[in-house]
């Protein structure tokens, strides 16, 4: 026998058989594609129906006037149950009040909202946030297990001075959290 006997031999495919071959591939991928389009129609007009969670509307043109996020509310008050509420309003390029002082190993209770765009809410060196929108009151629980003072910064382009939006937040001992109660709010510089 010689070597190139030993040689496989070409299949050749007749042109039909490619064609056929083409368009099921062709169906398979039209078919994925429906389905994930499917996927996301579907979701869409249910999320937009019946929001995943508690959502909670305020009107943004007032909300300065009266209700939950006047001015004189804003900051951290104690609660009845021992934990803290505190009331932040985002808005272009700040954060209502500044600065924040919260007790320590406390269940506190984050309210915010947004007078005009679409904010971030961060709390650096820890897993609170959440995204600030206009018309909507933003919920956050956190508890902060060491004393110390953490930065706030916008995590979501607001506009050109996005860069320089941050509020802090000041975690002190319970014994140095002075707060006469729920119709006291606390910032900074009440400390």
């Amino acid at each position: 026998m010689a070597s190139s006997d030993l040689s496989p031999k070409p299949v050749i495919l007749s042109e039909s058989v490619i064609t056929q071959t083409e368009r099921r591939w062709f169906c398979v991928m039209a078919a994925m594609l429906g389905v994930m389009v499917a996927v996301v129609v579907v979701t869409g007009m249910t999320n937009m129906l019946h929001p995943p969670s508690n959502v909670e509307k305020i009107d943004s043109t007032t909300l300065h006037l009266r209700g939950e996020f006047v001015e004189s509310n804003l900051g951290a008050a104690s609660d009845a149950d021992g934990s803290v509420t505190v009331r932040i309003l985002a808005q272009q390029y700040t954060f209502v009040p500044q600065c924040v002082t919260i007790p320590v190993d406390t269940p506190i209770h984050f309210r915010l909202t947004s007078s005009d765009v679409t904010h971030g809410f961060f709390v650096d060196d820890t897993n609170t946030n959440g995204m600030i929108v206009p018309g909507f009151i933003t919920d956050v629980r956190a508890r902060f297990r060491r004393p110390g003072t953490y930065t706030m910064p916008c995590d979501e382009f607001c506009g050109y001075g996005h860069h320089a939006m941050a509020a802090r937040v000041v975690v002190v001992p319970k014994d140095q959290f002075t707060n006469g109660g729920p119709d006291e709010r606390v910032t900074c510089g009440a400390q």
